[in-house]
Formats: structure tokens, C-alpha cells, sequence
């Protein structure tokens, strides 16, 4: 998925958390930001995107505003909130990295898809496509860019943008699942059956063992037919 959090920890990691997984006590005893972000990062590997989040959270407090890892630490927080499903607390790590020194180009725009992505789980989404449309001058090249914005066309339905942003993922990332299986919904809002049906079964067949494959032969079967799907068929990527 095309999220901030890798380039995030990339340019925020200290060099004593280089490595995300590491043995217990590995990050010291002394709190410092570094202790913390490295707290946040074995969170994060473990699974436990909330107690990341915190983590994050607790590290971008206690570095300096003026040090422009904060404002990726917010970031990286922020998107771990949403990974924890709690969009309001997303919104506000997000509010504080954009607010601050530090994220610039693709890392902004990343950060306000993230925001967009909040705004939406919270139900707002005025604010979502004003942050989803602030992102696209950015990364407009990002296929997730265009997945999200043809998720929330849906959601705004708005038929023609939907179309049109599904068919700019699909042109930068044919064979991922996710879009495919987004296609399949905008097929099915325009009344494509035949269409829906044909990209949910390439969805189906590029993660036939995925929550996304699983999910795409469940909407071929609520159209009435049963899909073939193919389990050792990996397409690259």
C-alpha cells in the first residue's frame, strides 16, 4: 500500500533504530527521542499500530519543533492512527506534521493523502478531497493517489472523477489487487456488471490468499457468479 510511514521512518529513524526489529531493551533505558522512536519502530513490528502510534506521538513531543524530524515523526505517527482505526487522533498527528518545518514535496503530499485518509474515516469529507486535492500537485504519480481519490469519488458520488481516477491507477499499477479490486466498484456504481466481474476476478487471482483476493471472489459471488480463481498465480508486481 502506498503509505507515508516507509519514507517516513526512513528519513526520521536515528542510526540506533536503523533496524525496526530488535531484541528487548535494544533501545536503551535513557529517554531521549531516539529511545522513543526506537520503542515505536518494535511496536510497529510487533503488530501494535496503536502503541506505535503513541510511541511516535511521545517521540515528536520531545523533539525540538524547530528539528525537522519532528514534523516527520508526527507524520509517521499520524499514519500509524490510522492503521489503529482512530481517525480522529490521525487527523491530529497529521495537523501537527503539516504544521511544522520539515516535510516538503513528496513527503507533504504523502502526509496530506494520509490526512485525506483520516478526514474520510471520520465521515468529513469536504475536508478529505480538500487535502486529497492539495496532495496531487505533489504525487500525482503515486497509484494510491489515485485509488483513494476514486474511493472517495464514490463516496461524493461523483461518477465521471471516480472513472477517471480509477483508470490513472490502473495505467500506473495494472496488477495490484487493491486497485483492481477498487475498479470493480466503480464498475458496479456505473452498472458494468460484466466489468465489475472481469476486475474482481483479476483481483481475485493476483491475492488469492489476501483479505483483498478473499474479499474481490466475495463480490463476484454477491453478482451471482462463482469465481475460479487460480492460488498459485502471483502476478508481479
Amino acid at each position: 500500500m502506498i503509505l507515508l510511514l516507509t519514507a517516513v521512518l526512513a528519513a526520521a529513524e536515528p542510526a540506533s533504530a536503523a533496524v525496526p526489529v530488535q531484541p528487548k531493551g535494544a533501545c536503551g533505558s535513557v529517554v531521549t527521542p531516539d529511545t522513543l522512536v526506537c520503542r515505536a519502530l518494535q511496536a510497529q513490528a510487533a503488530g501494535d499500530s496503536a502503541g506505535a502510534a503513541q510511541g511516535f506521538e511521545q517521540a515528536a513531543k520531545a523533539t525540538p519543533a524547530s528539528d525537522p524530524r519532528a514534523a516527520r515523526i508526527w507524520a509517521a505517527a499520524g499514519n500509524l492512527w490510522i492503521a489503529a482505526n482512530q481517525p480522529e487522533k490521525a487527523a491530529a498527528a497529521l495537523d501537527h506534521a503539516l504544521a511544522a518545518p520539515g516535510l516538503a514535496g513528496a513527503q507533504r503530499g504523502e502526509a496530506l493523502l494520509d490526512r485525506a485518509r483520516a478526514a474520510e474515516a471520520d465521515g468529513d469529507i469536504r475536508t478529505a478531497r480538500a487535502r486529497l486535492d492539495e496532495a496531487g500537485a505533489t504525487i500525482s504519480g503515486d497509484p494510491f493517489y489515485w485509488y483513494f481519490n476514486a474511493a472517495l469519488a464514490i463516496r461524493e458520488g461523483d461518477q465521471p472523477k471516480a472513472q477517471s481516477a480509477i483508470a490513472k491507477a490502473l495505467a500506473l499499477a495494472p496488477s495490484d489487487a487493491t486497485i483492481l479490486f477498487e475498479a470493480g466498484h466503480v464498475a458496479d456504481l456505473v452498472g458494468d456488471d460484466d466489468q465489475a466481474r472481469a476486475y474482481w476476478t483479476r483481483a481475485a487471482s493476483s491475492d488469492p490468499n489476501g483479505d483483498v483476493g478473499r474479499a474481490a471472489a466475495k463480490a463476484i459471488e454477491m453478482l451471482g457468479v462463482t469465481p475460479t480463481v487460480q492460488t498459485d498465480v502471483r502476478p508481479p508486481r
